[in-house]
């Protein structure tokens, strides 16, 4: 945010409230987005100068990914401006949590087509709610008038030589994945059936509380962040599922030179999911992407170790199958293996 900030007393006003015209750029930042720098002690200048200088500690590597959240892609226009705040966040931990690495420092950018303070207000209440319940501080970015857009580059850190690759896995490595991914897609169908539409039968007997439920696995997704810590030096290879089990898991598999072979009985399936989705058709959602799950790989010997790791990190994890020789994604239902292909979630795909 490449402005100077000049903090201001609890309860002064600008000329611009004075007269009540709509802040500037320079007054929005200030309002809205200068607390969220005051996170970490490793930051040696942030929001206020041309750049942000950041202390990257011995003995560590910086991990960097960025992520963007697109009108008609993924919100619509009456989405909760809290929600979108919080997912660009979760969206990037995601990644740095499949790597093992501890978030830090963010970057923002953000256009918007004019100045609505209290979509701005709950945009940054949500953002800033995850981002320092993770430990990140927000060190810069550009605010620009322009068509709603936001984008968030996430920086963390993991020692030398210990974070999670998509390449490391091995035939009979066993696989496993966190959390219950379709839950996001069949939340996604609930809240804008216009978006990305999923097929769920059983939508209209979900009671209130399995429907909250699952809506709110897509508003507000957790992020694995401390779970993806304690795998480093169990895991074999990782990969964060955003963009659908099916198309991640094959992404990991191609990349350690494998097949995945999945057990469908083995497939963690929530209550609600199966409810909405009916018998069977729940196995379509896995390919619906916005879950910002783990999946992971190991060696069999680690499975005690793996399971202790997400006992202490609070995280549901089930083991799903196994990495096999050959190519692509494989499923074994009732004693029979047959090769499996959907789509993931594609921004270019038809």
């Amino acid at each position: 945010m490449p402005c100077s900030i000049v903090p201001r007393e609890p309860g002064a006003r600008t000329s611009a409230e004075r007269v009540g015209a709509v802040p500037g750029e320079t007054e929005l930042i200030d309002r809205y987005f200068r607390l969220l720098g005051a996170v970490r002690g490793d930051v040696a200048l942030g929001i206020g100068d041309d750049a942000a200088v950041l202390q990257v500690p011995d003995g560590h590597e910086l991990v960097q990914t960025t992520d963007a959240l697109v009108p008609g892609a993924h919100f619509l226009a009456d989405d909760q401006p809290g929600s979108i705040g919080h997912r660009l966040v979760a969206a990037n931990l995601s990644d740095l949590a499949a790597m093992g690495a501890q978030p830090a420092w963010a970057l923002l950018s953000l256009t918007m087509p004019g100045v609505d303070e209290p979509w701005l207000a709950a945009f940054a209440r949500g953002l800033g709610l995850l981002a320092r319940a993770q430990g990140v501080a927000l060190v810069g970015g550009n605010l620009a008038r322009g068509p709603l857009n936001a984008s968030l580059t996430l920086s963390g850190l993991v020692p030398r030589g210990q974070a999670l690759r998509r390449d490391g896995g091995r035939p009979g490595d066993d696989l496993w994945v966190s959390g219950f991914p379709g839950e996001a897609r069949a939340g996604m169908a609930l809240r804008h059936p216009q978006l990305r539409a999923a097929a769920l039968p059983g939508a209209d007997g979900l009671d209130a509380g399995a429907r909250a439920a699952l809506v709110a696995r897509w508003e507000y997704p957790d992020a694995r962040t401390a779970l993806g810590v304690a795998l480093r030096g169990l895991a074999s290879a990782a990969i964060d599922v955003s963009d659908g089990l099916w198309v991640d898991l094959g992404r990991l598999a191609q990349a350690s030179g494998c097949a995945a072979l999945l057990e469908e009985e083995s497939l963690p399936v929530s209550v609600a999911l199966r409810a909405a989705a009916g018998p069977g058709a729940w196995l379509e959602l896995l390919a619906g992407g916005e879950d910002y799950e783990l999946c992971l790989a190991a060696a069999p010997a680690r499975a005690a170790a793996i399971q202790a790791a997400a006992a202490a990190t609070c995280t549901p994890l089930a083991r799903i199958g196994r990495l096999v020789a050959g190519t692509g994604v494989q499923l074994l239902r009732a004693g029979a293996v047959t090769q499996f292909s959907a789509p993931g979630f594609d921004h270019f795909g038809t």
